[in-house]
């Protein structure tokens, strides 16, 4: 996780070094910081047993609870001291760790307030976590001047008072924890309906939605009560006409009040629905028998509800759509978010696009341009997502059929990049990205999105302006899957895509989430990524132990170290450490022979850039 989320700190010193000629005194500050930092917290233990007299070059990257992006500079991306029974308040020391994207200090006995001063000093944090500690005082409002924050944990502390308006402001927070403190007052109504109401359990004085109905005492409650009776009688009056118009047009109303809830208000919906729209035609690559119009996938989506949300790719990128068509025919339709391309630069893309045809990808079927909307059609695929199916609770997803999954996604992803002279970049490769159809061979989606979103988002990031990475930013890339590099030179490269195919190679074979790992395997709660932990068993040599208990203890445990090893190699730090996409197809199609057929992959031979180099 760590590397992943360098992006900030490294773009930071990728701008220093174009002012500076040396970075050599944001070094020293990190070690300043590590140095001051061990001095001012009380350490009963004795966890924190570094070693200061040690000056060669990146040495506090060896050191426990630190982590840097290159091991061979001194320059700290997180500081994860958890559950170390640690002492004394937030220090003032991490002001010299301004380049940390990580700052885990849960499970310890932390004192005093929270420093309002902590987004300054490390204005770059994409997660934070105190819980478990003894904080007290109120959550500081200058916590929303961390705008990368995408993790954000308070639990089990003694915070008191309101939660401040400002964290609204956190447009990259996806999650959040306020729970067992003493918070009170109304809950910010835009937290109130990004996250569930276990983020603000045990707080007795927090109250509003989702935490309870209403705020206020009961003597507001008796004042609303004698307002109420006093239009009473103006009410009444009007109540005949109310109930026949409601009768009238309640129909109508509910289809349109569900239609624009949820994204955006879905006032894009309501639009499409004007009479001029509902006309537009559905532009299909192959000529269909019945023409399709957007009043068809109107109708087809219930004007677009969100009940109809399917995972079917990138939400970064888009929101799709399971669109079923009166011939029975069922479609895929994603709405992409942000494009900015003009309708005829648009349409050419769709054309190149088109002409991707692989049966490890998800078909392109067409797509529809409604004003400043842009639709894309893909045929359907009925078994999902891979990441809801790694994760399915009936747990029947066996080893061949994850074996043969990788091997079947490592085509389509190999051709893209090996079957032209010019390899096509895919960018955001997830388990979200890789579906199935009905016959459970693996099909890749969302191939060229990231050049049809790539002006819009990137402008629209903030730290683009400051040279930050767009992938980092969430503009391009799931999080969880970015690779290392991306933190100092923010251009897609073919290993990129190795990189994040690596990290679905892994939730394949544990069965773990890219962003957190599960306790009740680890034991101990392990806090960190996936490709985190897997690393740290390969140090210690456990890597089997990272094996999903459902597929281990077989005959196929062999094979299933072998795939381990693979994926291992995929998620390597160094771009040029990792395969190509050619021979990661090749090591795994040699590993399932026996459940595999290559006969339909002879038409799609991948001759282009086998040995890729860096450059691509």
């Amino acid at each position: 996780m760590n590397g992943r989320w360098a992006t900030c700190c490294a773009a930071t010193f990728l701008l220093l070094s174009m002012t500076q000629t040396s970075v050599s005194p944001t070094v020293e500050d990190d070690v300043r910081c590590l140095r001051e930092l061990k001095q001012s917290l009380g350490d009963p233990d004795g966890h924190l047993a570094w070693n200061f007299s040690n000056t060669t070059v990146g040495f506090v990257c060896n050191f426990v609870g630190v982590g840097c992006w290159n091991p061979q500079e001194n320059r700290i991306l997180s500081l994860s001291l958890t559950l170390m029974s640690l002492t004394g308040s937030i220090p003032s020391a991490l002001q010299f760790c301004s380049g940390v994207t990580t700052l885990d200090l849960s499970g310890n006995s932390l004192t005093g307030p929270i420093p309002p001063d902590l987004c300054e000093w490390i204005p770059y944090l994409v997660k934070l976590d105190l819980s478990g500690n003894r904080l007290t005082g109120s959550i500081p409002p200058e916590l929303s001047n961390c705008t990368f924050l995408n993790s954000l944990d308070l639990s089990s502390n003694s915070l008191s008072g309101p939660i401040p308006a400002s964290l609204s402001g956190l447009e990259r927070l996806r999650t959040l924890d306020l729970s067992n403190n003493h918070l009170s007052g109304s809950i910010p109504a835009s937290l109130a309906d990004s996250f569930p109401s276990s983020s603000f359990d045990s707080n007795e004085g927090l109250c509003g939605h989702p935490v309870s109905s209403h705020c206020g005492s009961s003597s507001h409650t008796g004042l609303i009560i004698i307002i109420a009776a006093g239009v009473f009688g103006a009410v009444a009056s009007l109540a005949l006409a109310y109930f026949v118009w409601r009768c009238y047009f309640s129909s109508e109303q509910k289809k349109s009040g569900d239609a624009i809830s949820g994204e955006e208000g879905r006032l894009w919906a309501a639009r499409l629905k004007a009479s001029h729209n509902r006309l537009v035609p559905v532009s299909l690559f192959q000529k269909p028998i019945v023409k399709v119009k957007l009043a068809d996938l109107l109708a087809a989506t219930r004007d677009f509800h969100r009940d109809y949300i399917i995972i079917a790719g990138s939400e970064r990128v888009g929101t799709a759509f399971k669109a079923v068509l009166p011939d029975g025919s069922a479609l895929a339709v994603k709405r992409l978010h942000g494009c900015s391309l003009g309708e005829k630069q648009f349409r050419s893309e769709m054309g190149r696009i088109s002409q991707l045809r692989h049966p490890n990808l998800v078909p392109l079927l067409g797509f529809c341009v409604v004003e400043d909307e842009r639709f894309l059609i893909y045929k359907y695929m009925p078994d999902g997502a891979l990441y809801s199916l790694i994760r399915s609770p009936t747990g029947n997803l066996k080893w061949p059929a994850r074996l043969r999954i990788g091997i079947g996604a490592s085509h389509g992803l190999a051709w893209l990049h090996h079957g032209f002279p010019t390899p096509f970049l895919h960018q955001t490769i997830s388990s979200s990205t890789i579906l199935l159809d009905e016959d459970w061979e693996a099909r890749i989606t969302d191939f060229g999105l990231p050049k049809l979103v790539s002006s819009s988002a990137a402008d629209a990031g903030v730290a683009r302006s400051a040279g930050a990475s767009p992938f980092l930013n969430g503009d391009f890339g799931e999080f969880g899957y970015i690779p290392p590099e991306y933190a100092s030179n923010p251009i897609a490269t073919t290993k990129g895509d190795v990189y994040a195919f690596g990290v679905v190679l892994l939730e394949l074979v544990t069965g773990q989430k890219p962003t957190e790992i599960s306790s009740d395997l680890t034991g101990e709660g392990f806090k960190g990524s996936l490709v985190d932990w897997i690393n740290q068993l390969a140090a210690a040599g456990q890597l089997p132990e990272s094996v999903d208990r459902s597929i281990s203890g077989g005959e196929s445990d062999g094979e299933i170290l072998q795939f381990l090893r693979i994926a291992v190699t995929c998620v390597a730090n160094r771009p040029k450490d990792r395969p190509s996409m050619y021979r990661v197809y090749q090591s795994l199609k040699n590993l399932g022979d026996k459940y595999n057929s290559s006969e339909q992959f002879e038409e799609f031979q991948l001759i282009y850039g086998k040995d890729d180099s860096d450059s691509l």
